[in-house]
C-alpha cells in the first residue's frame, strides 16, 4: 500500500483526502501537516494532523507529500519542505484539484457533472459579473477571460478610483456595505440591474471552469445552475462557520431566517450535519433562479445586520460576506431536488 501525506487541514485538504479514499483505495494517507496547529484539529477522520516539525520527527522523509492549500501558499510551503529535507511533494493546483473532485463526484453519483452533459448548438445569452475591489492585489499571470465574464468594482461608493466599467454604486445598490458584505454588493446589483438568459458571480481571483464550448450545455439541457464542486469537511460542514464566525452572528442568521424563511430554518441542521459545502459566493444560473436567490438572500442578510451585535452599520468585518457562502449552501442545498444543479471546478488566479 502506498503512503503519502497532506499538507493542509481544511476545506482543499479534506477534500482532497476524501477523494483520494474513494478513487485510490491502496493509497493511505498517514497524517495531515500543518504550518501551524493553531485552529487545526488533532485528527481528520481517525488520521493525525501535526506541524511539521513534529512530521519531520517521524522519520518519514521519502513519503510523498500533497500540498494541498490555495495555490498562494505553495511556493512558501515547497520551500519549507525542501529546507527539512523532504523532496517529494506534489502541488495540487485548482486545476488538478478540479479533475480530482470531478472524478469523486463522477464515481459516487452524488452532485451532477457539468461536463458529464450532452453538447448542444445554440448558445444562451450569459452575463457573468467578476467582482473587482479597488484594493485588489495585482494578478501574477495573464490570465484569458472568457468574453461572457463582465469586470463590476464591488464597493465602488467606498472610493473614487475607478477599476472597472461597471459599478456596483449605481441605481438601486447596497455599494456601501462592501466592508462587511464583499463580492455580494455586486451580486445584489447585477440582480438589480441585469438581464441575461443566466446570470452569475465569479471574484477577481476566483472563476468557475465553464468553456465557452460549455454554454450550450446548458440549453439544450435546460440546466438551472452551475455551482463549484462542494468542498468537503470534517465533520461536517459545522466547522466551516465555527472557524470564520462568531456564534453571536451565527445566531442572529438563525434567528433571521426562523423570521423570513422558517422552512429553511427546519432544514438547516439536517444539511448542516453532512459534509458538503458551496464555497466562494459563486454560481451561474438562470435569471429567474438568480433573481429569486437573490430576493431570498439579501433580506435575511439584512435582517441579520439588524440583529447582530454590534449591527452591521457599526463594523467592517465582512462576516456578511461568509454567511452568504452558508446560505448558498443552505439554499440550492433545500432546493436541490426542485432545480438542475450541475457542477464544474473552480480556478484559481494568482
Amino acid at each position: 500500500m502506498k503512503q503519502v501525506a497532506i499538507y493542509g487541514a481544511q476545506m482543499v485538504a479534506v477534500s482532497v483526502y476524501y477523494a483520494l479514499k474513494t478513487l485510490y483505495p491502496d493509497v493511505m494517507v498517514t497524517a495531515f501537516v500543518v504550518s501551524n496547529m493553531e485552529g487545526n484539529p488533532a485528527k481528520i477522520d481517525g488520521i493525525p494532523v501535526m506541524d511539521l516539525e513534529a512530521y519531520e520527527r517521524t522519520g518519514n522523509k521519502n513519503s510523498k507529500i500533497l500540498i494541498a492549500l490555495p495555490e498562494n501558499f505553495h511556493a512558501e510551503i515547497a520551500a519549507a519542505l525542501k529546507a527539512k529535507g523532504f523532496e517529494k511533494y506534489v502541488c495540487i493546483d485548482s486545476v488538478t484539484e478540479a479533475e480530482i473532485m470531478r472524478r469523486f463526484y463522477a464515481v459516487t453519483g452524488e452532485f451532477a457533472v457539468l461536463s458529464d452533459f450532452p453538447k448542444g448548438e445554440k448558445c444562451p445569452e450569459v452575463f457573468v459579473g467578476m467582482s473587482k475591489f479597488y484594493k485588489d492585489r495585482q494578478l501574477n499571470g495573464n490570465y484569458e477571460i472568457p468574453d461572457y465574464v463582465y469586470p463590476v468594482q464591488a464597493g465602488a461608493a467606498l472610493t473614487d478610483v475607478q477599476v472597472a466599467e461597471l459599478r456596483d454604486d449605481k441605481g438601486d445598490n447596497i455599494s456601501h456595505k462592501n466592508v462587511n458584505y464583499s463580492e455580494l454588493t455586486a451580486m445584489y446589483w447585477i440582480g438589480k440591474h441585469m438581464s441575461s438568459d443566466y446570470m452569475g458571480l465569479f471574484h477577481y481571483r476566483r472563476m468557475l471552469d465553464v468553456k465557452d464550448e460549455d454554454l450550450p450545455r446548458l440549453k439544450e439541457n435546460d440546466i438551472d445552475v452551475i455551482l463549484p464542486y462542494p468542498t468537503v469537511h470534517y465533520p461536517n460542514i459545522n466547522e466551516h462557520h465555527k472557524r470564520y464566525l462568531k456564534q453571536q452572528d451565527w445566531d442572529a442568521m438563525m434567528q433571521a431566517l426562523k423570521e423570513l424563511a422558517p422552512e429553511y430554518a427546519r432544514r438547516l441542521p439536517e444539511i448542516f450535519e453532512k459534509q458538503f459545502f458551496y464555497n466562494y459566493n459563486m454560481f451561474i444560473a438562470k435569471e429567474t433562479v438568480f433573481k429569486d436567490y437573490c430576493d431570498w438572500l439579501f433580506p435575511i442578510l439584512q435582517r441579520t445586520e439588524e440583529l447582530s451585535v454590534p449591527k452591521g452599520s457599526e463594523r467592517a468585518d465582512r462576516y456578511i460576506g461568509y454567511l452568504g457562502e452558508n446560505l448558498t449552501t443552505l439554499y440550492f442545498m433545500v432546493n436541490a431536488d426542485k432545480l438542475k444543479i450541475v457542477h464544474t471546478g473552480r480556478l484559481m488566479l494568482i
